[in-house]
C-alpha cells in the first residue's frame, strides 16, 4: 500500500509539474501566429504595473495579466516601463512586449512650465520633439503662434513623435480653451495674468500683486514692471534664429533698458502692454480675475522671491534699501 501511495504521489507531482510547465509555456507564448495586426497601446503617466497588465490582456495582446506581471518582475523591468504610445502586435511574446514598453515610445512627454514666452516654448519643443524623423519646425511654430502669446497653455503634454507645428499649436490652444472654459478670461485679463506670472513667484502673492497693478491702472500710473521690460529687451537681444537664446529674461536691468521704446515698456507707457508677455498658469489667470483689494501701490521681490508691499513711495524706497541693497 505504501509503495502505491508513493507512486501515486509521484505521478500526481509529475503531472502537476507538467501541467504548470504547459500552462507557463502557453501563457508566455504569442497570442497570434498568422496575419497579426499591430495596434497602438497607450501607457498613462504613473499607471501601475497591474493596470497595464490587465489592459494588455483585455486588448488581446497577452494571454494572462498575472503571467505578464511575473515576467516584468523576473526581467527587472518594473521601473523601466515608460509612459506613452507603443505599437504592439499580438504576434509578440509577453516578454517581448514587456521589453518594448521600456523603450521606443511613439509619443513624447513634454512639460511646458508656467511663464514661458512662445520663443522659449518653441526652443524647448525643438529639443524635445527633435530627431531624424521629426516633423516639428521651430520657425513654422513661431509663425503659427503669432498673436497667440498667453494662449499656449502650460501643462504636461503627450505629443505624437512626428507631430508637426500645426498639430502642436492645436494641442496647446485647445488645452487652453478647455482649462479656461469656466473662467472666460478676456485679452486684458491674460495680459495682466502674464505679468503677474512673471512678477510673483508664489501663488499666495499673485492676487495681491494683481490688485496692486489694478490700483496703479486706476490712477493712470505706469505699471513699471520689470517683466515687461525683460520681454522687450530679450526680443531685441534674441532674434528669432535657429540658435537658442541664452537668457530670455534679463535678470539685472540697466537704466538704458528702462528707456527702450516699445509699447511693452510699462516704465514709459501707462496702461497694459499690447499683449501677454508669457503663458500664464491657472493660478495667475485666477489672480487676475479675482485680485485682492488692498491700499498697496508698490511691491518688490527680494532675492528669495518674497514680496514686500508698500502704500507710499517712501515706504517702497525703504523696502528697496532694506531688501535689495
Amino acid at each position: 500500500m505504501r509503495i502505491k501511495k508513493i507512486s501515486a504521489f509521484l505521478v500526481i507531482s509529475f503531472l502537476l509539474v507538467v501541467f504548470c510547465w504547459l500552462g507557463w509555456s502557453w501563457t508566455t507564448s504569442a497570442l497570434c501566429r498568422i496575419n497579426c495586426q499591430s495596434q497602438i497601446f497607450v501607457v498613462a503617466k504613473g499607471e501601475s504595473r497591474g493596470s497595464i497588465a490587465e489592459r494588455l490582456e483585455r486588448a488581446g495582446l497577452v494571454r494572462s495579466s498575472v503571467t505578464f506581471q511575473i515576467l516584468v518582475v523576473k526581467q527587472g523591468l518594473g521601473r523601466k516601463i515608460q509612459a506613452g504610445d507603443f505599437r504592439l502586435n499580438p504576434g509578440m511574446k509577453p516578454a517581448e512586449i514587456a521589453q518594448e514598453l521600456t523603450h521606443g515610445t511613439l509619443d513624447r512627454w513634454v512639460t511646458l512650465i508656467e511663464g514661458l514666452r512662445r520663443e522659449e516654448i518653441a526652443e524647448k519643443l525643438a529639443v524635445e520633439l527633435g530627431g531624424e524623423q521629426t516633423k516639428f519646425n521651430k520657425e513654422e511654430f513661431l509663425k503659427l503662434t503669432t498673436g497667440l502669446e498667453g494662449q499656449l497653455f502650460p501643462d504636461t503634454y503627450l505629443f505624437p513623435k512626428e507631430a508637426d507645428a500645426a498639430r502642436v499649436v492645436s494641442m496647446l490652444t485647445l488645452n487652453f480653451e478647455k482649462k479656461t472654459a469656466n473662467l472666460k478670461p478676456e485679452k486684458k485679463d491674460l495680459i495682466l495674468a502674464s505679468i503677474v506670472e512673471r512678477e510673483a513667484k508664489y501663488e499666495a502673492d499673485r492676487p495681491i500683486v494683481a490688485g496692486i497693478l489694478l490700483n496703479r491702472l486706476e490712477r493712470d500710473w505706469p505699471l513699471q514692471t520689470d517683466a515687461t521690460v525683460q520681454y522687450v529687451v530679450a526680443t531685441s537681444r534674441c532674434p528669432l534664429s535657429a540658435s537658442p537664446c541664452e537668457n530670455w529674461w534679463k535678470k539685472n536691468l540697466m537704466k538704458e533698458d528702462l528707456q527702450v521704446k516699445s509699447p511693452y515698456n510699462t516704465y514709459l507707457n501707462p496702461g497694459l502692454p499690447l499683449g501677454p508677455i508669457c503663458s500664464p498658469g491657472l493660478a495667475a489667470i485666477k489672480a487676475a480675475l479675482n485680485p485682492t483689494k488692498t491700499d498697496y501701490l508698490y511691491y518688490l521681490s527680494d532675492s528669495e522671491g518674497k514680496m514686500h508691499y508698500a502704500k507710499t513711495l517712501e515706504e517702497h524706497n525703504q523696502n528697496i534699501a532694506k531688501y535689495l541693497r
